[in-house]
């Protein structure tokens, strides 16, 4: 198992009095962190900018958001991709490891679970790039030797001083070593062995280009074949052996499009767990349940990732509609 069981209701991260923060941070926005403190290879794709440490347990990240990105949005011309908040996460999470916790860069991190709820009106888009402030709180911190080995992290984000989302991510790492035993014969694993399969059509589910399409064009009662194309240069930026978390929650937001018949509803809260690798030589399919509508502009999704006959993975998604 990767991950741990979570509750299948949305995580409700607790609110605080504190909902702002001074609009001039001590984070500094003028360049990105060194790439390989996230994980990515290429400069473009790193967002975050700065990380200070303000106590025991306690840190600030600077991240800015560009104008347009070729992914991750704006879905809207109005709104930023909240999945955009939700990699800026996962790097923030990575830098506090390496540079925080001295974790070695070449440790491979399991991500057990990723949750985030997000202000539609901080996703607002405008004629210049966004700074955001992220103030981050470590929990559960466990050792495996002399290095850090798992721990959650809460969130919360601040844009131009006010508090406009908030999230939990749950990780552990193990060295290269450990990681080669786990994966066996995965270990060397690439995303060109998945099928290539047929794509819905990209404005169906808010897109303009086929390669950013994640669901195939086969439904059957509610459940979509996950498909990605192999070359895709944000989803595969670098090298790895089975199917990213980021990957899995945008094919589930897009089978949510589907299902609630809006292309261009945004996630605006999203609570997924992983409790497997997701292999690329064997097919994995999106089960989809959608609430009925109602009078409201919110409608919550669950998803699962089923593999092999098991659930990999699963979440709720809730979705705005537009």
């Amino acid at each position: 198992m990767v991950g741990t069981m979570l509750q299948e209701t949305v995580r409700q991260i607790p609110e605080t009095k504190i909902a702002t923060i001074p609009s001039v941070s001590s984070v500094d926005f003028q360049q990105t962190i060194p790439r390989s403190l996230v994980h990515r290879a290429a400069v473009s794709e790193v967002f975050v900018t700065d990380l200070h440490i303000l106590g025991e347990g306690r840190f600030e990240v600077g991240a800015q958001w560009p104008r347009r990105h070729s992914f991750f949005g704006p879905r809207t011309p109005v709104s930023h991709d909240p999945m955009l908040y939700a990699e800026t996460i996962r790097q923030a999470a990575l830098l506090i490891a390496h540079r925080a916790y001295g974790v070695p860069l070449s440790h491979s991190f399991l991500s057990d679970y990723k949750s985030y709820d997000i202000d539609e009106t901080g996703l607002a888009t405008g004629g210049w790039p966004v700074d955001v402030v992220l103030r981050v709180t470590a929990h559960e911190v466990e050792f495996r030797g002399k290095h850090v080995g798992g721990m959650r992290l809460d969130f919360e984000c601040f844009r131009g001083g006010r508090r406009i989302g908030t999230a939990s991510e749950g990780w552990r790492c193990v060295t290269s070593a450990v990681y080669r035993r786990v994966r066996g014969d995965h270990f060397a694993a690439t995303p060109f062995q998945a099928a290539v399969l047929p794509a819905v059509t990209p404005a169906s589910v808010g897109r303009d280009r086929v390669e950013d399409v994640l669901v195939a064009a086969t439904p059957t009662d509610g459940t979509w074949a996950l498909r990605f194309d192999p070359d895709h240069a944000v989803l595969f930026d670098h090298p790895v052996d089975h199917a990213p978390g980021m990957l899995l929650i945008e094919g589930a937001r897009q089978a949510a499009l589907l299902a609630i018949g809006d292309p261009y509803a945004l996630p605006g809260c999203v609570d997924f767990r992983f409790d497997q690798y997701v292999e690329f030589d064997s097919e994995c399919v999106l089960v989809v349940d959608a609430d009925p509508a109602g009078p409201g502009r919110n409608r919550f999704v669950r998803v699962e990732v089923r593999q092999k006959g098991a659930t990999v993975a699963s979440g709720t998604l809730g979705m705005h509609l537009s």
